[in-house]
């Protein structure tokens, strides 16, 4: 189960550790209760940390206390494994960017002429660093050893925010000094050099350790917004231990239905040593999902797509599990609330009938 910052966030602002350290044994107990093995808790969203970092600075909501030992200490205790899940190349704002200390090398970098729009370029309101840049790789895997060095975690998490804009300018200088011919491939290539990078970062520590990608949910959107490599991830060795893609759909879904992406993914993951997990979400329970053209009212019309969307993921040959986005629309929907409760339980009846082992 995903643990968005805004997921803890609100119980770690102006509190004390030990409140801290209250709410979050119940936000986990509740996930394991459910039947929840591993959670992936967001360790670095903006550049910034909740964690105790030489490297970035401390998140907003981060008080007088690492928060870190608290998270591990509590999950750990209830048997969850954990995965830091950290957005690799996503940074603050200007606001957020001016006040950064040159003691943070992103900072130095912003206030640098030459590395300001080739290192970290803007794109809408945030500020993201570029992975064309060995420096900025090298950056990104001394951030994850900084984790898995000094704490107890079972692995790193990505998302899918990889590369943040299909325009040229993001990358143009990097792209012209490779002397490449086509750039969808060029960015591919750097995406997977980071994640390779990240890798073998994770497995220096411990071959236990594992790394956990959960991309987009569709090939198009890999391939052509976020320039990730899925399809060379889930077949060949060292890029990543688990697999999650976002099948963030409706079985009606027009454009990418449920049950037929499901399949994509089951074909796609090939490598006997990727396990494939299957992201399914609560976010859009009771919503109109715009995106979904003529399935756009499945998700307030039927209330059981939750549990009947994990029982056909754990019925499917070549899944190896599933995981829910998140924590705040399952277990605390603004709307409702008495029928995702249902599912809940539900959701509760299928996992906890399931082996234990964590990916």
């Amino acid at each position: 189960m995903w643990f968005p910052y805004l997921d803890y966030a609100d119980t770690l602002a102006g509190k004390t550790a030990e409140q801290f350290r209250e709410s979050m044994h119940q936000r986990f107990q509740q996930a394991a209760d459910m039947g929840i093995n591993t959670v992936y808790l967001h360790l670095r969203a903006f550049g910034d940390a909740y964690y105790c970092s030489q490297l970035f600075p401390p998140a907003a909501a981060v008080g007088d206390f690492d928060p870190l030992p608290i998270l591990l200490e509590e999950a750990h205790r209830l048997h969850l494994s954990v995965h830091g899940w950290i957005n690799p190349l996503r940074l603050q704002n200007d606001a957020g960017m001016g006040a950064l200390s040159d003691r943070y090398q992103i900072g130095q970098w912003y206030r640098d002429s030459q590395k300001n729009g080739t290192y970290l370029c803007k794109v809408g309101d945030y500020w993201w660093l570029n992975p064309a840049y060995p420096e900025v790789r090298q950056l990104i895997a001394d951030g994850v050893a900084e984790i898995v060095q000094q704490y107890e975690v079972d692995g790193i998490h990505l998302d899918d925010y990889f590369y943040p804009t299909t325009e040229t300018a993001f990358d143009a200088a990097a792209f012209a000094d490779a002397k490449a011919d086509n750039l969808n491939q060029f960015r591919l290539s750097q995406v997977n050099e980071m994640i390779q990078q990240i890798y073998s970062t994770v497995k220096a520590k411990s071959p236990k350790l594992l790394l956990s990608i959960s991309p987009q949910g569709t090939m198009d959107g890999n391939y052509t917004k976020q320039y990730a490599d899925v399809r060379r991830w889930g077949s060949e060795a060292g890029y990543c231990d688990v697999l999650i893609p976002q099948v963030y759909f409706g079985f009606e879904n027009e454009a990418a239905p449920f049950s037929e992406t499901v399949t994509e993914w089951v074909q796609t993951v090939t490598y006997d040593s990727v396990s494939l997990v299957i992201g399914i979400g609560t976010h859009k329970y009771g919503k109109v999902d715009q995106w979904a053209g003529s399935g756009s009212m499945e998700w307030t019309t039927q209330w059981d797509l939750p549990v009947r969307q994990a029982t056909q993921v754990l019925e499917t040959d070549g899944t190896d599990g599933l995981a829910v986005y998140d924590y705040a629309t399952t277990f605390l929907p603004e709307s409702n609330a008495e029928r995702m409760a249902q599912q809940v339980e539900q959701l509760g009846a299928l996992l906890r009938g399931m082996p234990a082992d964590p990916l």
